[in-house]
This record gives structure tokens, sequence and C-alpha cells, in this order.
């Protein structure tokens, strides 16, 4: 059946806007050096969380939502390459950015 327990990697302290919590997160990517990304759809950003840190921080969006440049408006899926380019799809202004 597979183990009865997990551990919470990331949120799990309310669906807020601290770098703590996460809102409806859709999309998780775990990068060669354990660093882990996801984005949080609800708070209109994606987080990235170093492995044993405490809370994440910030590299794309958390401004709200909005179509510039600035901003994501819901984003679903994450992907960051060899470089370290973040690629984040935003399913509410269709487009998919870096």
């Amino acid at each position: 059946m597979g183990d009865t327990q997990g551990t919470v990697i990331a949120g799990g302290n309310g669906k807020e806007i601290r770098f703590d919590q996460l809102c409806e997160p859709w999309y998780v990517f775990l990068n060669r050096g354990h660093s882990f990304y996801g984005s949080d759809w609800g708070n209109h950003r994606v987080m990235k969380r170093e492995e044993g840190a405490k809370q994440g921080i910030v590299v794309a969006g958390g401004q709200g939502k909005g179509n510039n440049c600035r901003y994501l408006f819901s984003p679903e899926e994450v992907v960051v390459d060899q470089l370290g380019t973040v690629y984040v799809s935003g399913s509410w202004n269709d487009r998919i950015m870096c």
C-alpha cells in the first residue's frame, strides 16, 4: 500500500500570501539541485524553495493577477531549464512566460 505518512514540503499553513503559504498549488518541479518550484495558482506567483528552507521565495509574479509582463494570472505548469530559466504557463492570459 505504500507509506502511510507524508511530509509537508511547502504550504500547509493556510492559503494566504505569506512566503510559507500556498493558495491552490497546481504544479511541482524539482531540479537536479533539489530546489522545489511550485505554481501558486491562487496567489498568481511561482515559488521556489531550497532544500531544507522554512519558506520559499517568489521567482515569478506575486504582484497580483494581470496581463502585462510583470504579472501572472493563475499560473499552471512551471519548468526550469538547465540554465535556471523559469518557464510558466498562464491559464487565464493564454501565454507562456520565461
